[in-house]
């Protein structure tokens, strides 16, 4: 059993099978995801649980080099509380490119969050010292 860190089963599966420069989808619960894509979907009502609440949680647990959400999300709480919890702030694109982008991904999680454009595509980086 896990000490510390995400117990969700699917999800810390999925989280440990990711490498360097995959990209993972941290969504609300209206992104539309790609049929290809794997998701693990945490969303359980609209709000619960809160894409903040997921978001703290995975990035206590993976290395994030560079992350994108959507222009628009700076006209909601999404795009600056996203800026405070990372290393650097995320690169603005538009929610268009963002939804194309989520077809590369490795993985989506699907919050139940119901802020629009609470959205972040996170590339992962290595935990070992350059």
């Amino acid at each position: 059993m896990k000490r510390t860190g995400i117990i969700n089963a699917p999800l810390s599966g999925a989280l440990a099978r990711l490498g360097h420069t995959d990209t993972v989808v941290v969504a609300d619960a209206g992104l539309p995801v790609p049929a290809h894509v794997p998701v693990v979907d945490l969303a359980l009502v609209y709000g619960s649980p809160r894409f903040t609440d997921v978001l703290d949680a995975l990035l206590g647990d993976i290395v994030v080099e560079a992350a994108w959400v959507s222009q628009q999300a700076d006209d909601w709480p999404a795009g600056e509380w996203i800026d405070t919890r990372l290393d650097a702030p995320a690169e603005r694109i538009d929610h268009a490119e963002f939804k194309r982008r989520v077809s590369d991904a490795r993985l989506v999680i699907r919050t139940g969050e119901d802020t629009a454009f609470s959205n972040v595509i996170l590339q992962c980086g290595v935990p070992f010292a350059v």
